[in-house]
């Protein structure tokens, strides 16, 4: 049975002073937050799975928040070709690794060879982060619920009982849904343009999300949809920044469409490159509630830190910070 790590530093403790690197040992400069950290004989290992992984912003959040908490651990992202995860868990997991983050293409697979998966893991089909347990092998969970329902209740709306719509029906729209169940939301819709996708997703989900319906991706179906809705969230990769084109103008949505939308409804895009990205640009333009997903990135990173730690608290605004740094510094690109 999993249980946290004990023996961690109280997230009260103040951080420690950054230490003098003695001989033969290596010192990363950390400019973006103005902070130096060491890699020491003792230091232990958290890391990112995934491929590619070359934009991504979690070392930066992480190895930020663990210097903040005093903790001589180092948060590595170690790419990991399709066809190797298994090899790779045997292998971290012998060595000792403190943690993991699963990310794509890895998280149905990771649930598959997680041997202990939470409750939420073991229905969305997906881990996005893995423990390592007393008893040898891993325990898989999913954060990216958490940490898409961070900003969501903290602005202050009574989301309960109102529609929302989901656009898209990829492999994040699993979580989304179980998300919005969670927060009592009712319809939920989930637009699609594949019908086989549309009708596999509604297909596993409706067992514990009673109320989800598809709509068909058109314009008479989407726009009394979208009239109807008082949260829309994007899960689909259209209007990302990528590299020659770091300002793209495609949205999954367009000016018309947007206009059926009732006053105060909230957008929530899961993309985060760039910032604000065309739909949330015109969403603003018509007095929206705009969410991007840099936040669900930190709140999603800082359950799986507290899950690692066995804290209760761990330093948010400082991932955050970090997050939106490393951000303004790397070419645009992919998550």
């Amino acid at each position: 049975m999993f249980q946290p790590p004990s023996g961690a530093p109280d997230a009260t403790d103040p951080p420690s002073n950054p230490p003098v690197v003695p001989p033969g040992e290596t010192c990363l400069a950390q400019e973006r937050c103005g902070r130096r950290s060491t890699i020491s004989g003792a230091s232990e290992l958290v890391a990112v799975l995934g491929d590619p992984l070359r934009h991504t912003l979690s070392p930066a959040m992480h190895n930020a928040a663990l210097q903040e908490l005093g903790l001589d651990w180092v948060y590595m992202a170690l790419r990991t070709p399709p066809g190797r995860l298994a090899a790779v868990l045997e292998g971290l997991g012998a060595v000792e690794c403190r943690g993991l983050n699963i990310t794509l293409p890895h998280k149905a697979e990771a649930a598959q060879l997680a041997q202990e998966l939470s409750p939420l893991a073991a229905r969305l089909g997906a881990v996005n982060t893995l423990v390592p347990r007393a008893e040898g092998g891993w325990f898989g969970t999913n954060t990216d619920v958490e940490g898409f329902l961070a900003p969501l209740r903290s602005c202050g709306v009574p989301w309960q009982g109102q529609q929302a719509l989901v656009l898209g029906n990829g492999g994040s729209a699993r979580a989304i849904v179980a998300a919005l169940a969670e927060l009592g939301m009712a319809p939920i819709l989930v637009a699609g343009r594949r019908q086989e996708n549309l009708d596999r997703l509604l297909q596993a989900c409706r067992g514990w999300a009673p109320t989800l319906e598809g709509v068909a991706w058109s314009e008479n179906d989407l726009r009394p949809a979208l009239g109807g809705s008082t949260l829309v969230v994007n899960t689909t990769p259209m209007g990302m920044a990528r590299s020659g084109d770091p300002e793209p103008t495609a949205t999954p949505l367009g000016p018309w469409d947007l206009d059926a939308l009732p006053p105060g409804a909230t957008i929530y895009d899961l993309i985060y490159t760039p910032r604000p990205t065309a739909l949330l640009q015109q969403a603003i333009a018509r007095g929206c509630r705009t969410i991007d997903g840099l936040e669900m990135l930190v709140q999603q990173g800082a359950a799986a830190l507290r899950l690692w730690t066995g804290l209760g608290e761990v330093p948010v605004a400082v991932m955050r910070e970090a997050a939106l740094h490393q951000l303004a510094i790397q070419s645009p690109g992919p998550p």
